[in-house]
């Protein structure tokens, strides 16, 4: 019999303590040996099919067996006990001829499991145990074709899947379930199947019943079968609110955990994990001991990822046992408090939020928006038809529109094929899909074969509100977001007050009935505009307003519109269209519009816009004059669419014997003639009898060996070091076919194995590659892992290649919390190697205080490319390693005793802070720009060379010393006048040929100051908030006369401020990886070293373009470049992660402001860091006493108000902001 609704019940124990689930069926009905006679039983003895192997059918046949092992689990400690109907649906049973018992199977398996939960609830009331109903993934794929043949074949409909489903609901309901588990997720269209016939199934029942759901990640790829990340498999199903979410099977718990965290991170919901008892071994059996996975799980639960925990497959009672005493007095997982966004999904998950840059949705999959894909469709070109849509993706389209409502088209069936195809398509379908059609039935068969959360274009009120909620209701129960069209049973909103009062009404019945807010994308209607009817003109401007309306009266809404329809009174005039879309988006943005359904190709950059084409389509979207129509179709009708003497080098070295040559050429760094010089060698020795690796092991490592003994002694500096690398990675490169084929030795006399990686959400990495280089012409294999590698890979790789040391760099500040969770990751699984630290960003103390202490290995820091050799000289000698580890434990415990007895900083608290700001004593009245506005421009490489500063360029090679003293130095002036001059000869092939490509885009805007933020606005009206940078201010007591300064002081009530973001890394990739194949990292370094001089310099250059012309504040300035260096200007331009604007979160609102994507071609990753890493953005503050200042701490009220004004949590705030706590 049904049980009454026990969630209230389950979601206070889930407060106070980690639960327990029960472990694998069919690993422990494998040791009772049972036999076809045992699953026929009498019943089934003439059953016209065999049966062995169909577990649920025990509940029916030996109820003794699978109560005996429910009973074992429960005694065990399993609080929850999962009935053992995992294949109790029709389609499973079909495959032995047993779909007529569904129902009685799931009746019998929930009421074997509840008579034993009652029976020991009884026995301990204090220890209450659940019925958790289970509904397997079914043996058929809904998102895969069996057929590799045809991809858009399917062996189950997702209504069959419905109505199985719901038979088993009623079953296992009936039987006395208390939790449904939706468990094993392989393939989420399934799970959605199942998800509906849930909700239908609660509906008819008047009530609802806990939903937990259980996803499998299938391998290292971090995916389902079906192709989804964990992040992506929470936002399809959601939906449900369930109770839990987590993972199970496939792996073991050590496989699992990074999975388990992710979602951890993102769900609103308790988590839930049962891996399996390791991986499976050669025989298909489990070794992983109780003990084994109770450390793994253990680890878990004191991480704080977990709510519910168990076993699968290879898990038994002892498993069990050993989880439930672990984790009984562990804190479990507090559920966080998750931003609400728009979380859409594909293959890949997409968020949409608050601080998100403009939504393009591409149209060209639209039949009735282009005719050459309406074609493709008709005449049954789907392969064609795909490639339209893989190119929408490719060119910036992050969401796909897709229409098949064509008048000689069965859309219906049109749309179910399309969608099967592009689901075997996982470029394409790693974007969310939106299906858009003015039919019902083709949106929800277009809904049924998406396993992503898509998008459903449209729902409205036109056939009335009950159609509406209806409609609505049904979306939300396949999982999708909803486009509400502004039309009611009146018709189409066309003025402001009519769109307005119908997106209100519609906002209002959607949100009553539970529908999520962050899931109603408005569309609040773009209609045609100067078509020559004057009740048209405003059409566009009512638009725009609407949308800043909606998003200042209905909370967490979108706005989506068909943009466009905005310019089709000029259809055929492709120079005006574009034109007309981007004025229009432009305003619209910024008033707020999240997405478009528009045509990539057919915008354009606002600031790009020929000036009075702008402004006569700027008079028609803002309807500024009745005749602006008329004049832009007029307007419309123009519109078009000797080289010095040289000696030559001195050669007399290549007279000397092949071996003293090739010493020569390592320690000079000569690649012209290293592969004649290597292969003489090689012949030679094999006609002496010896192997090719005879020529590194002799001549080749004679020559490093010299270079590692200069470089050592400060004789040989790093330019010529990596020039000697240079060397001998081509000659070996010779030598490696050779080697290979000889096969009578392996290796290379290596010393040691190093693995490098630039840590998760940093993309810098010319010091970690200066260092790889060192240490390999020191005789040190390295894996290089590159840039943006997550902790999970660095480890799994340490332990795949077998390395003696693991070297992590980092330039941003939020990479060194990274560096402490790689510490303390390796700490949880007993890693020893030794972990050396290094990066701009880095430090000795910040390596002793918030590094080592992760972890009982060895941890050191290394300042500079030059120490690196001698680090790991002694970490790897058996003579030197206690002894040096001794020195680095002594040395470190002295540093965090010095810290924490250090009385630091007297703090005041922020009120105080704010009391004693920065005031200007002088009358000063802002410049106004010249030029307000976003403008974004290529700059010519030529024009930044003058502007390069030097200094740091031979920092970045460990050559100090300040340019162009440097050149004259005694001990490094040799090399540097050698590196500089490759450093200028290579910069006149960037110049020449175009290398690379300088692009930059800023801003300049109206502004006040409010305590420590910066209120951007969109004019001089100053009423309309762009967006609001929000700062950090000086919180240690000051001395008297000295303020606690926050840079938003140097912001007046009527003032202006700008923002800009500039990079020279376009085009570098390419010419790095040639490099590098070419191995010649020489060259690869001194390519990304001059790339970041010229991002400096593109700044340098922007903000004197500014303070001299956009601005104009700085217009009679007359500075050379070194007043330049040395910021002899009035202004500051602070940049975010640096002293004075310490939070690199900061970059999120400027690179929205600025779209830095879509005009400079640069991107931010997960981290805040820039991409390409050649890049610069910040914000410029003009006030003649605005000066750079330091920000070293905060207090903790400082920080909950900066975490307020951010909305975000403690928790975020804190690991942003962790080198100021």
């Amino acid at each position: 019999m049904q049980q009454p609704d026990r969630s209230s019940e389950l979601s206070a124990l889930l407060a106070q303590k980690i639960l327990v689930l029960d472990g694998a069926m069919g690993t422990m009905i494998q040791r009772h040996g049972l036999q076809e006679a045992d699953y026929r039983g009498t019943r089934f003895a003439g059953h016209g099919h065999d049966l062995k192997g169909n577990n649920d059918l025990l509940v029916l046949t030996r109820p003794d067996i699978i109560g005996g092992i429910h009973r074992e689990y429960l005694a065990a400690g399993a609080d929850i006990l999962e009935t053992c109907t995992f294949n109790s649906t029709a389609v499973s049973q079909a495959d032995y001829k047993l779909e007529s018992i569904v129902y009685e199977l799931n009746v019998e398996g929930a009421a074997l499991a509840r008579r034993l939960c009652d029976e020991f609830t009884a026995a301990n009331p204090a220890k209450p145990r659940f019925v958790a109903g289970v509904l397997g993934p079914t043996s058929r794929t809904a998102s895969i074709s069996p057929d590799v043949n045809d991809p858009g074949y399917r062996n189950v409909t997702f209504d069959a899947l419905v109505t199985d489903y719901l038979e088993a609901i009623r079953g296992l309901t009936d039987g006395g379930a208390d939790i449904l588990l939706v468990e094993t997720v392989f393939d989420t269209l399934n799970a959605k199947a199942a998800l509906f016939a849930i909700e239908q199934f609660f509906d008819d029942s008047g009530r609802r019943w806990p939903v937990m759901i259980s996803g499998t990640i299938t391998d290292a790829s971090g995916r389902t079968l079906s192709g989804q990340t964990a992040e992506a498999f929470w936002n399809s199903l959601n939906h449900i609110r369930p109770l839990s979410f987590g993972l199970n099977c496939a792996l073991g718990a050590k496989e699992l955990r990074q999975y388990v965290e992710e979602l951890s991170r993102v769900c609103d919901c308790y988590i839930s994990a049962h891996p399996n008892a390791g991986l499976p071994n050669a025989f298909g059996g489990y070794d992983e001991t109780a003990e084994m996975l109770a450390d793994e799980i253990e680890g878990w639960a004191k991480s704080g990822i977990v709510n519910i925990v168990g076993g699968c497959c290879g898990t038994s009672p002892e498993h069990i046992q050993a989880i439930a005493q672990r984790v009984a007095a562990v804190t479990p997982r507090k559920i966080p408090s998750i931003e609400k966004k728009l979380r859409l999904s594909g293959l890949e998950p997409f968020n949409v939020g608050a601080d998100s840059l403009y939504v393009n949705v591409g149209e060209r999959t639209n039949v009735t928006g282009s005719k050459a894909f309406a074609r493709m469709i008709l005449e049954g070109r789907f392969d064609d038809a795909l490639a339209v849509a893989r190119q929408q993706v490719e060119n910036g389209a992050q969401v796909i529109d897709i229409n098949m409502d064509e008048a000689m088209l069965d859309s219906l069936a049109a749309m179910d094929r399309f969608l099967k195809l592009i689901a075997s398509e996982p470029d394409i379908s790693r974007v969310p899909i939106m299906i858009d059609s003015s039919k019902w039935e083709v949106i929800e068969a277009g809904l049924k074969c998406i396993q992503g959360k898509g998008i459903v274009n449209s729902i409205s009120m036109k056939e009335g509100e009950a159609k509406f909620i209806e409609q609505a209701k049904l979306a939300r129960r396949y999982g999708a977001a909803v486009i509400v069209m502004a039309f009611d049973e009146k018709g189409q909103a066309d003025t402001f007050a009519r769109k307005t009062e119908i997106c209100a009404k519609a906002y209002l019945l959607l949100t009553e009935m539970g529908f999520p807010a962050e899931d109603i994308i408005f569309d609040p209607n773009i209609f045609a505009i100067a078509t020559g009817i004057p009740e048209h003109d405003n059409y566009a401007v009512d638009f725009i307003e609407s949308v800043r309306w909606i998003k200042q009266n209905l909370p967490h809404a979108h706005i989506s519109g068909g943009v466009s329809n905005v310019s089709f009174s000029f259809r055929g005039n492709d120079a005006v269209r574009e034109a007309i879309h981007t004025v229009f988006l432009y305003h619209a943005i910024k008033a707020g519009m999240t997405m478009g359904i528009v045509n990539a190709g057919m915008l354009g950059i606002y600031d790009d816009l020929e000036p009075v084409l702008r402004d006569k389509v700027e008079d028609v979207v803002l309807n500024r004059h009745p005749n602006a129509g008329e004049a832009l179709v007029d307007f419309a009708q123009t519109v078009k669419e000797g080289k010095a003497k040289d000696s030559g080098p001195d050669l007399s070295w290549r007279e000397q014997s092949v071996e003293k040559r090739l010493e020569h050429a390592l320690i000079k760094g000569i690649t012209d003639f290293v592969v004649a010089d290597t292969e003489e060698v090689r012949a030679k020795l094999e006609g002496e009898g010896k192997p090719p690796l005879a020529v590194i092991e002799g001549p080749l490592m004679n020559g490093m060996n010299v270079v590692g003994d200069l470089f050592g002694a400060g004789k040989m500096f790093l330019p010529q070091v990596v020039k000697s690398a240079r060397v001998m990675k081509q000659a070996v490169a010779h030598l490696l076919p050779y080697i290979e084929a000889e096969k009578t030795r392996t290796g290379l006399g290596s010393k040691g194995k190093i693995l490098m990686a630039t840590v998760k959400g940093d993309v810098h990495d010319i010091g970690k590659n200066i260092v790889g280089v060192v240490l390999g012409c020191n005789g040190y294999d390295v894996v290089d892992l590159g840039v943006m590698v997550s902790c999970d890979n660095i480890l799994k790789a340490a332990l795949e290649h077998r390395v003696d040391i693991i070297g992590l760099s980092g330039l941003i500040t939020p990479s060194l919390e990274e560096m402490a969770h790689v510490a303390s990751e390796m700490q949880r699984l007993n890693m020893k190697q030794p972990l050396l630290i290094g990066g701009a960003t880095t430090s000795r103390a910040h390596t002793a205080i918030k590094i080592a202490p992760n972890t009982e290995g060895a941890v050191v820091y290394v300042p500079d490319a030059s120490r690196a050799v001698g680090v790991a000289t002694k970490l790897l000698s058996a003579e030197q390693r206690d002894g040096y580890m001794a020195e680095i434990v002594a040395e470190y415990e002295t540093v965090r005793a010095e810290h924490a007895g250090r009385k630091g900083a007297t703090m005041v608290t922020l009120a105080e802070a704010r009391a004693n700001r920065f005031t200007w004593n002088e009358a000063f009245t802002p410049v106004k720009p010249a030029h307000l506005g976003r403008q974004s421009l290529t700059i010519p490489l030529a024009e930044l060379v003058a502007y390069i500063d030097w200094s740091p360029f031979f920092q970045s090679w460990d050559l100090a010393g300040r340019y162009p003293a440097i050149l004259q130095n005694d001990v490094v002036g040799e090399t540097a006048r050698q590196l500089f001059a490759d450093a200028k000869a290579m910069l006149a092939k960037i110049v020449a040929d175009n290398w690379l490509t300088a692009k930059a885009v800023f801003g300049l805007y109206p502004a006040r100051g409010e305590n420590e933020d910066i209120i951007i606005y969109s004019d001089e009206s100053r009423t309309s908030e762009l967006t609001r940078w929000v700062g950090l201010r000086q919180q240690h007591k000051q001395p008297k006369g000295r303020y606690n300064v926050a840079l938003a002081d140097y912001v007046g009530e009527s003032d202006y401020v700008g923002a800009f973001a500039v990079t020279a890394g376009i085009g570098i990739d390419e010419r790095v990886a040639a490099f590098e194949k070419a191995n010649d990292d020489y060259s690869a370094i001194m390519l990304k070293s001059l790339a970041d001089r010229l991002a400096e310099a593109s700044a340098e250059w922007l903000h004197m373009r500014v303070r001299t012309h956009y601005w104009g504040y700085g217009a009679s300035e007359s500075l050379d470049n070194e007043a330049l260096i040395n910021e002899q200007y009035k202004g500051i331009r602070p940049a975010p992660g640096y002293p004075a604007c310490p939070d690199h979160t900061a970059k999120r609102e400027l690179f929205a402001l600025l779209d830095a994507p879509a005009n400079a071609g640069m991107e931010l990753t997960e981290s805040c860091a820039m991409t390409p890493a050649a890049a610069v953005s910040g914000f410029y503050i003009g006030h003649p006493g605005a000066a750079y200042f330091a920000i070293p701490k905060i207090g903790r009220d400082q920080l909950d108000d900066w975490a307020t004004r951010k909305s975000m949590s403690s928790k975020d705030a804190e690991y942003w902001l962790a080198p100021l706590l």
